[in-house]
């Protein structure tokens, strides 16, 4: 069943989803070689928790940690852990928030240090292909339209790999609702997009292949071939004319840039 949100509820939502904008921003802020990822998930679950919200991953179908953040190789769903981040690794952190009845969702990958230069055209591929989705993630328009465009995109211009095995999703009182919202698919398919849904949109793209394995934590998964994976999400809400972004990227690239700028010395 998909629910449709009043005014007022998407304006709760984006309370929720801008505290994950916040909270990925505290992440750029202090992300550096030698720390942990466990070391990024205490900080990350101290500032949801001081914000009077609850992170709506842990515990969730068992997760055991506030984010998911999943390094280099690993797309999504990644365990945090206590090995040292380094100078060139990609980190995706996938964050949620539960605060006045609502969940906010949103992800962001992070350059540390130096990062070589077809990684460097990953992270900017999966980015522009999430605002490619969003343009699309209008009223009158199908789920299919938002597919399309991100495959299209990174696929067949850029010939990255689009994961099947992971989606989109509809969001509200439950961290995921209807709609899936898949990364591929045909124009003019899937459910017809309606004013007042709100959805998370989040591409995973590998650089090689599509195909991806799981750890055996049951979570973090991979890709086949070891090459690098990106993951950009915003939750939106579906609108007439032009989707409502809820999450934002500003202070996260703010912090990101500021953080790179004062590290530099150290690269």
């Amino acid at each position: 069943m998909i629910y449709y949100k009043t005014t007022a509820e998407v304006e709760l939502m984006r309370e929720s989803a801008l505290l994950v904008s916040s909270t990925l921003a505290e992440v750029a802020r202090i992300l550096k070689p030698g720390m942990t990822t466990l070391e990024i998930d205490a900080h990350a679950e101290k500032f949801i928790v001081e914000h009077q919200a609850t992170p709506s991953f842990k515990n969730y179908k068992g997760f055991p940690f506030t984010c998911c953040i999943s390094v280099n190789d690993a797309v999504v769903h990644g365990f945090p852990n206590n090995t040292p981040i380094k100078n060139g690794d990609i980190v995706s952190v996938d964050v949620g928030v539960f605060k006045n009845g609502f969940h906010g969702d949103s992800a962001y990958t992070f350059a540390i240090g130096s990062i070589e230069e077809d990684v460097k055209q990953l992270l900017r591929v999966t980015k522009e292909s999430l605002y490619l989705g969003i343009e699309k993630a209008v009223a009158g328009n199908r789920v299919g339209d938002i597919s399309f465009a991100i495959q299209d995109y990174a696929e067949r211009k850029h010939k990255y790999g689009v994961v099947r095995e992971l989606v989109g999703h509809g969001l509200g009182r439950r961290l995921h609702e209807d709609p899936q919202v898949p990364n591929y698919g045909k124009r003019g398919s899937g459910a017809k997009l309606h004013d007042g849904l709100v959805i998370a949109i989040e591409p995973m793209i590998n650089m090689g292949v599509k195909e991806v394995w799981y750890e055996d934590d049951g979570w973090t998964v991979k890709t086949k071939d070891g090459k690098p994976a990106a993951h950009y999400e915003h939750t939106i809400c579906v609108r007439r004319g032009k989707a409502d972004i809820l999450s934002s990227f500003d202070e996260i690239e703010a912090a990101e840039k500021a953080n790179t700028a004062l590290d530099s010395s150290y690269y």
